[in-house]
């Protein structure tokens, strides 16, 4: 397994890290992620169908109707999941839409929260250098008033972050099914369970557009907020409202 030099001290920042977070009756700690792409049609996908009669799949796989992108959000100590499927793609304004999206329909359910600890890894759409995710985190702090606490596991050890073990379970439970529609995909996903709770799912609308970059000049004003951990600035950031 490839190894950075800061690998070890990654890890026990985010030991540490998570333990104080569990233990404040103040914060939430979430984890999110994205999972690999859902291609959506009559194609095979391996394993057992959990049907009498088994559905024929196409001959070839070489077309497909349409592709989902999922995201989660796990409330890691309560372990209520929320999956939100884009049709478009996975980008940094997808993700924090569905932060955002989350944190509304929820909000209520968390009168004491002050803050959240973010698990998650270093993957493009959410790397700490991007510039779009930097703008729409602060925008997301300056919104919901809650000051946030990014912590990254190490690169090439994402299966780490909690969020991947639901994944696992989701992989497992619909494991051979033919996902022909968007409808089947979304259903399948919303009678699986996690610790003993069924995920919260929802189908986010819209196109997302690639590639956005925040000129530098406008970027300066979000790097105020944006906290970098000295021992390790890619992998500990700290965001408050101002």
């Amino acid at each position: 397994m490839k190894k950075l030099p800061q690998t070890d001290a990654i890890f026990a920042n985010v030991a540490q890290a998570n333990y104080a977070a569990d233990a404040a009756p103040n914060l939430l700690r979430i984890s999110i992620d994205s999972k690999a792409k859902v291609k959506i049609g009559n194609l095979s996908r391996g394993g057992k169908a959990r049907t009498l009669d088994a559905t024929k799949a196409n001959d070839h796989d070489d077309h497909w109707d349409a592709i989902l992108v999922p995201f989660g959000i796990l409330d890691v100590l309560a372990g209520q999941l929320s999956i939100y499927f884009g049709q478009s793609a996975e980008t940094t304004d997808f993700i924090v839409d569905c932060l955002e999206a989350w944190w509304r329909e929820h909000h209520d359910n968390y009168p004491q929260i002050e803050g959240l600890e973010i698990n998650l890894d270093g993957g493009s759409a959410v790397r700490s250098n991007r510039t779009q995710f930097i703008k729409r985190m602060v925008e997301f702090v300056q919104m919901t008033r809650l000051s946030v606490h990014l912590i990254y596991y190490p690169p090439y050890h994402s299966k780490y972050n909690p969020i991947e073990r639901c994944w696992a379970a989701l992989e497992q439970y619909w494991n051979g099914t033919i996902l022909n529609s968007i409808d089947t995909a979304v259903q399948w996903a919303s009678n699986m369970t996690w610790n003993g709770l069924k995920p919260l799912v929802h189908l986010i609308e819209g196109t997302y557009e690639k590639n956005i970059t925040v000129p530098s000049d406008e970027l300066e004003a979000y790097k105020q907020q944006w906290l970098c951990s000295e021992a390790l600035p890619k992998w500990d950031i700290k965001i408050v409202p101002n």
